[in-house]
């Protein structure tokens, strides 16, 4: 439809609006390395299944050392896994899902709910401990801004500020921690599937079959942070690192169990052929995602709302208003990043002209930017929690939307508040 509005209600030139489309999307790097990724997540989680890696990982918190014994501290270790490693969304929803799942599933835990914890600490945890990417991001759009001579400011300090405000990210992680401790389930969240595994059999292995190619994982992919940013970690390219993370992460483990006796190279081939195989309509998803966002950056929708509002607004709503759109626009293209590279040199113009307080309004483009990806359907997050759960990715969409509404309502809040103050 987006392609069709573009091309003056042709549909011959929509059909080859659409063809130009997929070919300059699949010409794009990060894009291809992002369906590779979405791709590689199948054989990682079923090279780990089959070493037998989960089951011992299983036995060893639940039976040896009783340190997770129900519903609530298998959802728990999601959420702390979702915290503790902030390196990169994706990956973080992706390890959080794939470790918790089966004991959630022993448990009686809706895949739902455990997509809503792996989702919901994942963006808002990366852009609070911004010692990643997108820090990067965000301090590079801050700093276009001063050489622009928008603003005359310390680019660090207005970042750290602007993170101090980020309140859709705080609200996020403590609704989703009292959603988890006091068992809240609202709205579609009270219908969702439960798929009892309890007597699944993952098998008897060790729990390093599990733990050692997760721990690989993380530690590679500060190293190609390291190595693409020119030994800058904050520097480095987020598709490039996880890209090569997981192609990494499948040849080494392929071979650590094959030293080990777990399985030979060829049936190591054969179950990362099997797992890329099984993520083909996530990855289509993916690609079809990406190319909602194209269309909707050409239609100007985001730029069309904030030239609609500039004129109207008092500078105690400000920055509710830059939130409202933010999130809005974030929603539509599925991309938080996207929104900030829109937004910020919208958004703080703005606050300058208007005297408004500038890290307030840049905490609520980053806040909407988190607060729409969660919520879209089309966000690469959304549908890579969505998957790291075995969850259906509508199924996460309406189940986890209440809460995050909640959470918005909370940062808008907020927003109005520390305006006024």
């Amino acid at each position: 439809m987006g392609l069709f509005i573009l091309n003056g209600f042709s549909l011959a030139d929509t059909f080859g609006a659409t063809a130009g489309l997929f070919f300059k999307l699949v010409s794009q790097a990060w894009i291809v390395k992002t369906l590779g990724f979405a791709l590689l997540v199948g054989s990682v989680v079923l090279l780990i299944e089959n070493s037998g890696g989960i089951g011992g990982f299983i036995h060893y918190v639940q039976k040896k050392h009783s340190i997770i014994t129900s519903a609530r501290a298998s959802l728990l270790l999601a959420y702390f896994i979702g915290i503790l490693i902030f390196v990169e969304s994706s990956i973080t929803s992706l390890i959080a899902g794939t470790v918790s799942r089966p004991l959630t599933d022993s448990y009686g835990v809706s895949r739902a709910k455990l997509a809503f914890v792996c989702d919901s600490t994942s963006a808002p945890v990366c852009s609070l401990l911004a010692i990643n990417g997108w820090g990067a991001l965000l301090l590079g759009l801050i700093s276009t801004q001063i050489l622009d001579g928008v603003l005359v400011a310390d680019d660090i300090d207005i970042l750290l500020r602007s993170i101090a405000y980020n309140f859709y990210a705080m609200a996020a992680l403590v609704v989703t921690f009292l959603v988890v401790w006091f068992n809240i389930e609202i709205g579609p969240m009270k219908n969702a599937v439960v798929i009892n595994d309890s007597s699944k059999n993952y098998g008897s292995g060790k729990i390093g079959h599990m733990v050692y190619p997760i721990l690989l994982m993380i530690l590679l992919v500060f190293l190609f942070l390291y190595i693409t940013g020119s030994g800058n970690i904050l520097k480095g390219s987020g598709s490039s690192s996880i890209f090569y993370t997981m192609i990494f992460t499948v040849v080494l483990s392929i071979l650590y169990y094959k030293i080990d006796g777990v399985m030979s190279i060829k049936q190591g081939v054969f179950l990362s052929l099997r797992g890329i195989r099984k993520m083909i309509p996530i990855a289509t998803i993916l690609l079809f995602a990406f190319g909602i966002g194209e269309v909707t950056n050409e239609l100007k929708t985001g730029l069309f709302l904030a030239s609609f509002t500039s004129n109207i607004l008092s500078p105690h709503y400000l920055a509710f208003i830059i939130f409202l759109l933010a999130s809005v626009m974030s929603f539509s293209t599925g991309t938080s990043w996207g929104t900030f590279s829109i937004m910020t040199p919208i958004a703080i113009p703005m606050a300058v002209a208007m005297n408004a307080e500038v890290p307030l309004v840049m905490g609520a483009v980053i806040s909407g930017g988190v607060f729409g990806d969660h919520c879209s359907p089309i966000s690469d997050t959304t549908i890579i929690s969505a998957m790291a759960s075995e969850c259906d990715v509508v199924e996460h969409v309406k189940t986890q939307l209440p809460y995050a509404v909640i959470s918005g309502l909370a940062a808008s809040v907020m927003f109005i508040l520390f305006s006024y103050i």
